[in-house]
């Protein structure tokens, strides 16, 4: 039997990852055909909460004693990752899933502009010109013209925005905040703020087939969650981060099997642009790191003994 690479597994783990985030997606966008968004997101997220709770009670890894600022840092994460859902899936009710998920691959992108911004993380001229074709590849999507433009757009690239700043709050707290404390924080807030604005719709209740819906949609959204934080932990960033764009393709299947969607050729071209220059991208930051540690390990070699 061959044994699997570390990179081998990272890089399954998060196609798997990429699959369940997008049957997650799938499961919602049929359910709000019977089901208002609030009141969806609210009874999902009472099923995400109540298994990483139950899972935290069995396997640990969670605790609460930790520095005010990292604190904020949680708190800020939270309240982007209520944005990021709310403004994802609000277009996703009424936007091809396919053309959504087009838009989501600018982040590898965005996140690392951003830590140019906010940590002065190094960023050549190679990966800033990087970053404005790949904006140029979102244009094509969205449109912003009379014809192809529309408030949905908008409101992914809001998302965009809002899951660059969860991942930068989480690059900026210390090590000393476990992962499925940061996870609970932000299940917590997103059921709590969805209760809440879930009051302001007249509830109805699920058919059988809605109750499928909400539980695959629970169960998918927990998957994708543990594989990709366990590909992130067991393979090299550089080597599994390019599978994100894996996602890209089952939102084509899916979305052309169940609605018949298929993205026109502007759409198509646009998410090439994207996915090849967020390809390049982590490249870039591959070879920079390469190349930081053999100066650091020429350094070491020629000081004195």
């Amino acid at each position: 039997m061959v044994k699997m690479s570390d990179n081998t597994r990272g890089s399954l783990m998060m196609m798997g990852a990429m699959a369940a985030f997008t049957l997650n997606d799938t499961c919602l966008k049929l359910l709000f055909d019977e089901m208002p968004l609030f009141q969806a997101l609210f009874l999902r997220g009472v099923g995400v909460v109540a298994t990483m709770s139950v899972l935290a009670g069995l396997w640990g890894g969670a605790h609460f004693r930790l520095p005010l600022r990292d604190w904020g840092l949680i708190g800020l994460r939270t309240l982007a990752e209520i944005g990021a859902a709310y403004f994802f899936l609000a277009a996703l009710v009424y936007m091809p899933l396919a053309n959504v998920s087009a838009v989501m691959q600018a982040l590898p992108l965005t996140v690392t502009l951003g830590g140019a911004l906010v940590f002065r993380e190094a960023i050549g001229w190679r990966r800033m010109l990087a970053i404005l074709v790949g904006f140029m590849g979102v244009m094509l999507i969205i449109r912003p013209g009379p014809d192809g433009f529309n408030l949905y757009s908008i409101m992914v690239v809001i998302s965009v925005l809002c899951v660059t700043v969860r991942d930068l709050a989480t690059r900026g707290m210390s090590v000393a905040v476990p992962s499925m404390t940061v996870s609970l924080c932000a299940g917590i807030g997103v059921m709590g703020f969805f209760g809440l604005a879930s009051l302001t719709d007249t509830w109805v209740m699920p058919s059988t087939e809605g109750v499928f819906q909400l539980l695959g949609s629970s169960a998918f959204v927990i998957a994708g969650y543990m594989l990709g934080v366990t590909s992130m932990r067991v393979g090299d960033l550089a080597v599994t981060a390019p599978f994100r764009y894996t996602g890209m393709l089952w939102a084509l299947v899916l979305g052309f099997v169940i609605w018949g969607d298929w993205p026109d050729q502007l759409t198509f071209l646009g998410a090439a642009i994207i996915i090849a220059t967020g390809i390049f991208t982590l490249y870039r930051e591959r070879r920079l790191a390469a190349n930081a540690t053999v100066s650091k390990a020429l350094a070491q070699s020629v000081e004195p003994r």
